[in-house]
């Protein structure tokens, strides 16, 4: 499926404030401008900004809604990583191991962008847990958050 490209639409309150922490940020490209979205490339993906009227209120953790990348190499990751760091962008939850020690452990960051969408970038120490490891029916913290 290498021919094919990923979609997101989401809601934003501010188009410009979108494009700074999206382009200026995360380093995003630019497409397609209007005056109620932005269409950007995320890494090869594209995700686009739709202006919402109505109120967007700030989640109670980071289930059920977030959407984001896996990264294949961890020096990509940590470039990312670093790279939100360096320009201030809004850690939702810092650069830390999760499951650690077992099949599905990974690295991960959650950013929060201005309209509080919340962004989650990983690595997995073992590829298989991407789809994989069926046998392991944990997903997620869920248990914990609800």
């Amino acid at each position: 499926m290498a021919n094919v490209l990923f979609h997101i639409a989401f809601p934003v309150h501010d188009l410009e404030e979108a494009r700074r922490f999206y382009v200026d940020g995360l380093g995003c490209t630019l497409g397609r401008v209007s005056k109620t979205a932005l269409t950007l490339e995320l890494k090869g993906h594209q995700i686009v900004a739709h202006r919402s009227k109505r109120p967007l209120e700030k989640q109670k953790g980071i289930y059920p809604r977030h959407f984001g990348l896996i990264f294949m190499l961890q020096k990509d990751w940590q470039t990312l990583a670093d790279q939100a760091q360096a320009k201030g962008l809004n850690f939702y939850q810092q650069p830390h191991h999760r499951f650690l020690g077992t099949r599905l452990e990974h690295l991960t960051f959650m950013l929060e962008d201005p309209s509080n969408n919340l962004l989650e970038f990983k690595y997995y120490r073992n590829e298989s847990a991407i789809f994989g490891e069926q046998h392991i029916p944990q997903v997620g913290d869920l248990e914990d958050e609800q």
